[in-house]
């Protein structure tokens, strides 16, 4: 038994370190995406209403050219489970379709299409997951959430804190777009957020407001006094004149009486990144050493040899600006790809180090998925062995796991033929 146990748990090992295969589409690799959701007050007593974001780049789907325009069609699915994973509680899938008249606009990260889906809800623990399937290259990439989804109290109680990307006043009053990825950049200075109170009365309270760097340590702190009438307030405050480094914050609002006694609290965890490059970069010293699969020593020592922080993030950001695919635009889609790579290596080849400095991650970044991939785990007289096909390059690579820990190297790699890296 424990030694079908012991080969039960290397299998499982194996499949999980599958990698993505490439297809003739557009879009072949996974669909970036981002989802956040928030708990609030719902009508429907004992229960508590979960709003949730769902936020698609023009840029991670594909369009169609018509008559009119350019479009694009994909579906979204949540399926709710128990906390478990193993009993689905029920699933809800609709369909998107997002038009454009520019096609640059089509390749644009900045470009978005905006779901938004709302659920009443019993407290509890669940365990969501969400998928987007582009419906014209039938690429797809799926999220795991797990929801803790709290009650909400009827003497005063509070929603779950909100980022807000924009403040938009219309003909029709004002409206809040959601800050859905729950980031800012080092360039920012501010943290605009919404949320509800609720209250049975008209009282006064205390909001102390911190926004706490878990990476260095330090807090940053802002009070507002308001008062709250009976049934929902919506808050919407801005913290300002604040000094991002990359990296994790915690924001939290804690509800204080009169007396400064804390009646209730909410927070919500947010990231720090570099300007204009990919959320996965969130250490530049780091990602400075992982382009050395499409940098040449030269480059690779230039920017290391910036005097500070600013100069070799200026020396970075430059090196990427040349191989813009479009001068143009601001939109790099070779940096995302490539660092799409390395946080993609890093997850499915750890062997022994970091996933991107094994020899399979240096394959996967340099040339992408490949075409098929063959497998030997459980061979007769051999160790462990993966064989990757690169059809369209006529290149392939043997890999051998000569630990037995998952520490694929290469078999006879040879680097004369070395292309380069290629997007």
């Amino acid at each position: 038994m424990k030694k079908m146990f012991i080969t039960i748990l290397f299998l499982v090992s194996v499949i999980s370190a599958q990698v993505e295969y490439s297809t003739n589409s557009r879009s072949g690799k996974p669909i970036n995406f981002s989802v956040d959701v928030g708990g609030f007050k719902s009508s429907v007593p004992n229960k508590t209403r979960m709003d949730f974001f769902v936020q698609v780049p023009y840029s991670s789907i594909q369009f169609v050219k018509k008559d009119d325009g350019f479009y694009a069609n994909y579906n979204i699915t949540l399926s709710f489970a128990d906390e478990s994973k193993i009993n689905i509680i029920f699933e809800r899938t609709w369909k998107e379709r997002v038009k454009t008249t520019n096609f640059e606009q089509t390749l644009s990260m900045d470009n978005f299409n905006l779901s938004y889906k709302t659920y009443d809800l019993n407290p509890g623990k669940y365990f969501v997951k969400c998928i987007v399937e582009d419906s014209d290259s039938r690429s797809a990439s799926s999220k795991e959430i797990p929801l803790v989804v709290k009650q909400i109290s009827d003497s005063l109680g509070v929603s779950d804190l909100m980022l807000v990307s924009e403040f938009v006043k219309d003909s029709t009053g004002e409206k809040i777009i959601p800050n859905v990825t729950a980031s800012v950049t080092n360039r920012s200075t501010s943290v605009p957020l919404y949320f509800e109170i609720y209250s049975d009365k008209t009282r006064e309270i205390n909001i102390e407001y911190s926004l706490d760097d878990l990476k260095n340590s330090t807090s940053f702190k802002q009070m507002e006094h308001l008062t709250v009438k009976p049934g929902t307030n919506l808050v919407k405050h801005t913290i300002n004149n604040v000094s991002f480094s990359v990296g994790g914050y915690l924001l939290n609002a804690v509800i204080k009486d009169n007396d400064w006694k804390i009646i209730t609290s909410v927070e919500k965890k947010i990231i720090s990144k570099i300007h204009g490059v990919p959320s996965a970069i969130t250490d530049l010293e780091k990602a400075i050493q992982q382009i050395i699969y499409i940098a040449s020593t030269e480059e690779l020592d230039f920017i290391k040899e910036g005097k500070n922080y600013d100069e070799k993030l200026e020396r970075f950001l430059s090196f990427w600006d040349k191989k813009k695919p479009n001068s143009k635009t601001d939109d790099n889609p070779i940096l995302y790809e490539y660092f799409r790579r390395v946080d993609y290596a890093n997850k499915h080849f750890k062997g022994l180090g970091e996933g991107w400095h094994s020899d399979m991650g240096m394959i996967f970044i340099t040339f992408g998925p490949p075409s098929s991939v063959e497998r030997h785990p459980l061979d007769s007289n051999t160790k462990p062995y993966e064989i990757w096909d690169y059809y369209e390059l006529n290149r392939t690579f043997v890999f051998s796991d000569q630990t037995g820990f998952g520490d694929y190297r290469l078999v006879n790699p040879d680097y004369s033929r070395w292309p380069g890296y290629r997007p």
